[in-house]
């Protein structure tokens, strides 16, 4: 199956605020504008079969920074979660609420008002991201790399996903703002190959090239390398 990269946006002035931005159309602040481009200078090496990116725009000034020769194709499943009446307000007052215990200990329970589920929101977030990798499998063969521009608790969803974790357990992630994260699909397992990554070299996620039959999927690509492995560099 192809690999995925998963970026977080740039650092954005609600960040800097210490607010709760969710679908509001907050922009990226000075910080996170150069954090854009400096990702952008290590994701350049990549060929990347297709940038997909959640609409909200400060995931598409960080791909207009990052990528600026590619074509972002919105996808509605890596949207923020909807976060209703907490959106705009500071994350301090918000841990006043009684609902902040439930999202930091039982986030498969939590409901913000007038907004999503967390579970929704992790659900419709994989179903988004194994669809794109099908797809780009099937066109572009097992050896494709692709970029998926989302936000941090849609990627921590996901990568809960990946690791066979609960959704309860994925407050125990990082993703901060302008991270990599790579996920490589397999008929059986994922496989997580970088986590929260803000600065290491990427080439080493391009997959070797296959001899003969490119487009097919071995059974033993969903085996597990007992013993480490022989990292990128094999």
């Amino acid at each position: 199956m192809a690999t995925l990269l998963l970026l977080r946006h740039g650092r954005t002035t609600a960040n800097a605020e210490g607010g709760l931005a969710g679908r509001q159309p907050v922009e990226l602040d000075e910080t996170g504008q150069t954090q854009a481009r400096l990702v952008g200078e290590r994701l350049r090496v990549l060929p990347l079969a297709a940038v997909v990116t959640s609409p909200l725009v400060r995931c598409r000034q960080t791909l207009e920074l990052a990528l600026p020769g590619a074509a972002p194709v919105d996808e509605d499943g890596l949207i923020e979660c909807g976060y209703g009446e907490w959106e705009g307000q500071p994350l301090k007052k918000l841990a006043k609420d009684p609902l902040w215990p439930v999202v930091q200990q039982h986030p498969s329970a939590a409901v913000f008002p007038g907004g999503e589920a967390m579970a929704a929101m992790a659900a419709r977030a994989v179903a988004a991201v194994r669809s794109w990798d099908a797809r780009l499998t099937a066109e572009h063969g097992p050896e494709a790399v692709w970029l998926a521009c989302s936000h941090g608790d849609v990627i921590k969803a996901i990568v809960a996903d990946a690791l066979g974790m609960h959704l309860d357990l994925f407050q125990r992630i990082v993703a901060d703002p302008a991270s990599v994260t790579a996920i490589r699909y397999t008929p059986t397992r994922p496989f997580l190959l970088r986590l929260n990554d803000t600065g290491g070299d990427l080439t080493g996620l391009v997959p070797p090239a296959r001899k003969g039959r490119r487009r097919t999927t071995r059974s033993r690509d969903s085996d597990a390398a007992v013993g480490g492995g022989a990292g990128a560099g094999r």
